[in-house]
């Protein structure tokens, strides 16, 4: 039987008002890949931050062996010492500095007390072999994608002579393409003889490269799995503690009439002359109905919703919106607010929070003009108003004064939603509105979406996940390379009709 790298017993640890972890077991073994999946909020990223010394010896309750020794990390520092590396969902590069830099930040070659630059841009050129990524190593940061930012950081814990590799959440952001190369990189470390663990709430990659599985539900452990065998169904039911035999809740549409119109609508880059991001796209919003956006990255949906909103991207743009049978002029994101269209970020973290603040501020944030009373906000209405959403959307936060950036991902999402229902509009534009958060989560957020559809407002979901379009909305519309090349009700869509039409020829299908 094949020994264990790692045994963590009994880990518990606490934040003010919350248990994150009780009494937590893990035994990863030498050389596989473990999967670690749970709910937001389960406690699978503070478990990895006690093992890598984020949270230092003393911090926590309970034992870390590694490799047959007890070690009591109090830093990052002293787990990579020993060859446990992390690398988190949020990129821990710096943009500025060239592949090699970042590779040997912190772990400079000098010669002398003098850094040997040859001597750094060819071991960092080795490393990216390794990993497959064909840049030159003097390349700065910024100018790679995320897929390939990722590398780096791979290269850079492969630089530190990893033995155990730690990895959050790391297709989260990634292309289809991307990932599947990710997770090629994983199954040849893994017969180098380097052990992996994944945290992921995408359970089919899982399911693809996991050789064992361990389950945490509300800090504590559930269960550890092989993974032959082992199902989609199986995980989730240990996850949220019950069976979902159904992914989307039921729901009985309410179409009313049309609501929103966008013709002829033609956008263009703002940073690359000349080049035309959506072209000519027509579509249509009906009262009650949710519609999907399909296409694969790069097919312009985000762009064609930030142009709508309030042009808040793109230049040269071109068409018309109808709203209620009327054509509306939306020049800026306020005059689309007023116009009762309100948008939802991709980009949570980024654009749709301000994560130092509080609860109670980013729910108001958008339409603070309904609780101003003589040019001041009264505090008691926002606090009232906050405390609502809180309870009608079930966000999990000791109370709206909570700071937004300590919410799992879910409750950040449903946050989002907050203030921009808040707005009271007619048209609720969602662009990945389930991305990063967990199955349990995504639940709760469809039937969020099903509650605002019956309450006759129209609702656009753009999302990169097939089953989810197919599971919550009534119509689809597809986009390949900035052109619309479909519209397909619910009843005839299917994963592979979808495809088709996200990967046409946009002239041909024009």
């Amino acid at each position: 039987m094949t020994e264990a790298i790692l045994r963590m017993r009994g880990i518990s640890k606490s934040f003010p008002g919350v248990k994150a972890l009780s009494d937590v077991d893990i035994e990863v073994l030498r050389g596989e890949i473990h999967a670690i999946c749970g709910e937001n909020g389960a406690g699978k990223s503070t478990l990895m931050k006690v093992l890598s010394g984020v949270y230092p010896h003393g911090d926590y309750e309970g034992d870390i062996t590694f490799e047959g020794e007890a070690c009591r990390f109090s830093s990052i520092r002293d787990s990579e010492h020993r060859g446990i590396v992390i690398i988190h969902q949020e990129l821990a590069l710096v943009p500025m500095l060239s592949i090699a830099e970042n590779i040997y930040l912190g772990n400079e070659q000098a010669t002398r007390g003098l850094i040997d630059w040859n001597r750094t841009n060819a071991a960092a050129s080795d490393l990216l072999r390794r990993v497959g990524l064909h840049e030159n190593p003097v390349t700065p940061v910024i100018d790679l994608g995320v897929g390939k930012q990722q590398l780096v950081e791979i290269a850079k814990a492969l630089s530190k002579r990893v033995k155990l590799l730690i990895l959050d959440e790391p297709t989260a952001a990634l292309n289809d393409e991307d990932s599947a190369h990710l997770l090629d990189l994983l199954r040849g470390l893994r017969d180098e003889g380097i052990t992996c663990v994944i945290i992921s709430h995408k359970l089919n990659e899982v399911l693809a490269i996991a050789d064992r599985v361990t389950i945490l539900r509300d800090g504590r452990t559930i269960t550890t799995l092989p993974s032959e065998g082992l199902t989609e169904e199986r995980i989730i039911a240990g996850m949220v503690g019950r069976d979902l035999d159904h992914r989307f809740p039921p729901h009985e549409p309410k179409i009313g009439p049309e609501i929103l119109r966008i013709e002829d609508w033609t956008v263009h880059s703002p940073t690359q002359h000349g080049r035309v991001l959506v072209r000519g796209a027509n579509l249509s919003l009906r009262r009650g109905e949710i519609v999907g956006l399909a296409g694969l990255m790069g097919a312009g949906r985000t762009e064609l919703a930030m142009s709508v909103f309030g042009r808040s991207f793109g230049t040269g743009i071109s068409g018309r919106i109808i709203k209620d049978g009327q054509e509306i002029r939306l020049r800026s994101v306020r005059e689309a607010i007023d116009h009762g269209i309100a948008y939802a970020t991709e980009d949570r973290k980024r654009y749709g929070l301000n994560l130092i603040e509080d609860v109670k501020r980013n729910v108001s944030a958008a339409a603070l003009g309904k609780l101003a009373r003589l040019g001041w906000v009264d505090d008691n209405e926002e606090y009232k108003v906050a405390e609502e959403y809180r309870q009608s959307l079930n966000i999990k936060a000791p109370s709206v004064s909570s700071i937004t950036g300590k919410l799992s991902g879910g409750n950040q999402q449903k946050v989002v939603l907050s203030k921009w229902i808040f707005t009271d509009p007619d048209v609720l534009i969602l662009d990945e509105p389930t991305r990063g958060i967990d199955v349990g989560a995504k639940y709760e957020i469809y039937t969020i979406i099903n509650r605002l559809a019956d309450e006759g407002k129209a609702v656009l979901v753009i999302s990169s996940e097939l089953p989810e379009l197919l599971g919550l909305c009534d119509r689809i519309y597809t986009l390949s390379a900035g052109r619309i090349t479909g519209e397909v009700p619910r009843a005839e869509a299917t994963q592979e009709g979808l495809m088709t039409l996200m990967t046409a020829s946009p002239e041909v299908s024009s």
